[in-house]
């Protein structure tokens, strides 16, 4: 099993905190993505929270019948992995050759990992010379526990499946996200449930990888207190209005304020200790996903604050998509970020 590497022919799945996200492509990253399968399948957040035998099995038969709506016939997948489950870092070594590169990483794993070598699958890839001193080669690691890798792959491959490749949902994201061409650094949100991705992306690879505590569930929390409302109006509210200061007598946006200020701030220290590390490296925009990128008036919100410039993340701009297919998609299209990010991994790394 690998946390990055890629491998043959397979296809991707995200377990989200509502639904589960299928997709399979064709293609490659020189010349091109295009979508052959997928699936969308909202799941209660009970089935996907409960750990029981009972709990594993509905999640299986809610996947199997996933993989049998998209038509899927491979059993080969790439799944993956909660940002909090997994540690990632970007580390400097001298400038070898890439054997003696990789023997070296590997004899000194320990010393990058919060966790024995014993309790951890751990994979780690270069990244190239480091864009800020030539005489050092960039590399990122990723680690998770093996009680959790090893119990996830072994509930996965028990319906049958075989997992080939377990990546952080954050780095999947990024891959989709990250605008082609683009030489400046460009940070990349994702506002989960409970938590929120944050990736720097410079160069074409990442080069900060943070997960903060605070997702859609705080902002619900703090709609429901300052609008005495229940939790699944509050969604409504946040989902539908945003921060539109002319729906709902701006309450939305006064309940909220707070909460993103915030929320601002991390993404603000973020930048600075990016720009600290790569000095002559402009951020040229914040890309929003997850739910940050189908709040209202977000996107205004977090440019105001940080003074970048802010865009909702489109995670179809490498995949080609039959008209049928966007016709499927569109109500749920902003949602597939670490399925296409998975799907797009390469084969040959």
């Amino acid at each position: 099993m690998s946390l990055i590497h890629g491998v043959g022919d397979f296809f991707a799945l995200d377990i989200g905190t509502t639904a589960i996200r299928l997709v399979q492509l064709s293609g490659d990253a020189g010349h091109g993505w295009a979508l052959q399968k997928f699936a969308y399948v909202p799941v209660d957040r009970k089935i996907l929270e409960d750990g029981s035998a009972a709990g594993r099995r509905r999640l299986g038969e809610t996947i199997l019948g996933a993989i049998k709506q998209a038509g899927i016939t491979t059993k080969n997948i790439a799944v993956g992995m909660p940002a909090g489950k997994t540690f990632t870092a970007i580390i400097r070594v001298d400038n070898r050759p890439q054997q003696e590169l990789m023997t070296t990483v590997r004899y000194q794993l320990d010393k990058y990992i919060p966790m024995s070598l014993d309790e951890a699958t751990v994979d780690f890839v270069s990244l190239g010379v480091s864009p800020i001193d030539p005489s050092k080669v960039e590399v990122l690691i990723s680690s998770s526990a093996n009680e959790y890798a090893e119990a996830r792959m072994e509930m996965i491959e028990s319906y049958g499946l075989n997992v080939i490749a377990q990546e952080p949902e954050s780095l999947a994201m990024a891959r989709a996200l990250m605008p082609v061409g683009v030489q400046d650094a460009r940070l990349i949100i994702d506002l989960g449930e409970r938590s929120t991705d944050i990736v720097m992306m410079y160069k074409g690879a990442p080069r900060l990888v943070r997960s903060v505590p605070g997702g859609l569930t705080q902002l619900i929390r703090a709609v429901t207190t300052a609008l005495s409302v229940k939790d699944e109006q509050a969604r409504q509210f946040i989902l539908k209005f945003g921060l539109a200061q002319d729906k709902v007598e701006g309450q939305v946006f006064r309940a909220l304020d707070s909460t993103l200020e915030m929320f601002a701030t991390e993404l603000g220290k973020s930048i600075r200790f990016f720009q600290t590390e790569y000095m002559n490296a402009p951020v040229g925009g914040i890309i929003l996903s997850g739910f940050a990128g189908m709040i209202p008036f977000i996107a205004e919100y977090i440019e105001a604050k940080t003074g970048v410039p802010t865009t909702q993340g489109n995670p179809w701009q490498l995949v080609r998509v039959s008209p049928e297919q966007q016709q499927v998609l569109q109500p749920v299209a902003s949602e597939f970020a670490v399925a296409i990010g998975l799907a797009e991994r390469n084969n040959d790394r």
